[in-house]
């Protein structure tokens, strides 16, 4: 079996990780974060969860000022992702980022008008940027062209295709001029795109790519299989040690972001957000909150079992160090020192608890026990219960803690079996009258990964 996972699971899995689009779009979207939690900050104080407090805001005015706050930084993350992305991608080929990521920007703006039709006057408004496509709406045409920008770049460079200064010259103006080529090929290439889709199209680039590509993927995301999916891939990878969070969330995470933003752009419109006016179910909030909370895995159940009913000294200090990283979701001590990476007992539980949650959050929502999420995100770190207020309300809030209270009893009767293995060796019982003890009592014989040997149980 381990032969099997280290020889020909492993590898195509890890090759595929460490490629320098899947690299690049990881890292390149690490750019938006930081805009995106500012501006879901006074998203937030615009949509407060509490009605007195939102009534009070909208009347007050202040409403208009925080809303304008959001469209300056969250809702033009696709600009951010674009510039990104190009960056972190010729980094990788090991060359300055920078001018890629401004030709990145100039080759996406050239995927869209610079114009738009005032919906009362019929009036055509140049010389704009339609933040219809610098949001979520965009954001598959933003990784696209942060890809095609950060390749073609580094092809140039690396061919040394460039106009070279003297030593003498100053970095900063050396690097300016080396950006010329590939930024005059680059551009003219994009604006005959841009005119043939316009002429022959009767479209943008950014709008096809929308409909051909973007809006299929939102669909199969929003679906019930696809929540089943993204709760089944992170514990999956993170089961052979790939770090699945990081991994699902640099891939679909622009995905779910734009789902996010047109429950946003609904609700703005002054329509009810339901299903039936096209909310979307599951977005980032969803697999954030309600899927990985506390970690990969929901592994919280494990550690509280740790800290409250464990009879193995090793389980119980495991616990005891665990517990605070656990409510910041972070879990990488319990994955690593239980173990549950490559732990074939501990696979089903792990897997299990977030799809459960997952299946009864889909059905919350869908049904309409649980408002439908705005853009409203909060940072990864912030503890389960307040995060669930904060992104949906008393009723998120509540539905955190069932689906947490849920997952430790899911894990209950495997960390129990775990501990009574770590028990029996700390009292020092040999591995033989182990394996026939626990072979006795559960009838069936499963391997079971520790450090020094493999026991069967």
């Amino acid at each position: 079996m381990n032969n099997f996972i280290n020889e020909k699971l492993l590898p195509p899995i890890l090759k595929f990780v460490n490629t320098k689009a899947i690299t690049a779009l990881r890292n390149g979207m690490l750019y938006t974060m930081p805009f995106t939690i500012v501006g879901s900050v006074f998203l937030l104080l615009a949509n407060f969860p509490i009605p007195t407090i939102s009534e009070w805001v909208a009347g007050s005015g202040l409403a208009v000022y925080f809303n304008e706050a959001f469209g300056a930084s969250f809702a033009i993350m696709s600009i951010f992702a674009v510039m990104g992305i190009a960056n972190s991608y010729v980094k990788e080929e090991g060359f300055e980022g920078l001018p890629a990521g401004m030709i990145a920007l100039v080759v996406f703006l050239l995927t869209q008008h610079s114009s738009a039709t005032n919906a009362e006057t019929k009036a055509i408004v140049t010389n704009v940027i339609d933040k219809t496509w610098t949001g979520g709406q965009g954001m598959i045409s933003a990784i696209l062209v942060g890809l095609f920008v950060g390749w073609t770049y580094s092809w140039f460079l690396k061919r040394d295709i460039r106009i070279k200064l003297p030593e003498q010259v100053p970095t900063n103006v050396a690097n300016s001029f080396t950006a010329l080529i590939p930024a005059a090929v680059i551009t003219v290439v994009s604006l005959i795109i841009y005119a043939i889709f316009d002429k022959v199209f009767n479209t943008t680039v950014v709008e096809a790519i929308y409909t051909v590509i973007q809006a299929p993927m939102q669909g199969v995301t929003d679906t019930f299989g696809g929540a089943m999916m993204l709760g089944f891939l992170v514990p999956f990878l993170w089961f052979f040690g790939v770090h699945g969070s990081t991994l699902v969330g640099g891939i679909m995470g622009p995905i779910l972001q734009a789902n996010s933003l047109q429950n946003t752009t609904i609700l703005n419109s002054g329509k009810e957000l339901t299903v039936a006016n096209g909310g979307h179910i599951v977005t980032q909030q969803f697999l954030d909150q309600f899927m990985t909370i506390t970690g990969a895995g929901m592994t919280i159940g494990m550690v509280m079992f740790m800290v409250t009913f464990a009879r193995s000294a090793q389980f119980k200090q495991l616990g005891r160090l665990a517990l605070l990283p656990a409510f910041f979701n972070i879990n990488e001590p319990i994955l690593f020192a239980t173990p549950v990476v490559m732990n074939p007992l501990m696979a089903l539980p792990f897997i299990l608890a977030p799809m459960i949650s997952g299946m009864i959050t889909y059905f919350s929502l869908y049904t309409g026990l649980v408002p439908l999420f705005t853009a409203v995100q909060v940072p990864w770190t912030t503890p389960p219960i307040i995060s669930g207020f904060l992104v949906g309300g008393w009723r998120a809030a509540v539905l955190q803690a069932v689906v947490l209270i849920i997952g430790f009893f899911i894990y209950l009767p495997f960390v129990r079996k775990v501990d009574a293995l770590n028990y029996l060796q700390e009292q020092g019982e040999s591995m033989d009258q182990i394996e026939k003890d626990l072979a006795d009592e559960t009838k069936g014989h499963v391997v079971l990964q520790t450090e020094d040997e493999e026991v069967g149980i």
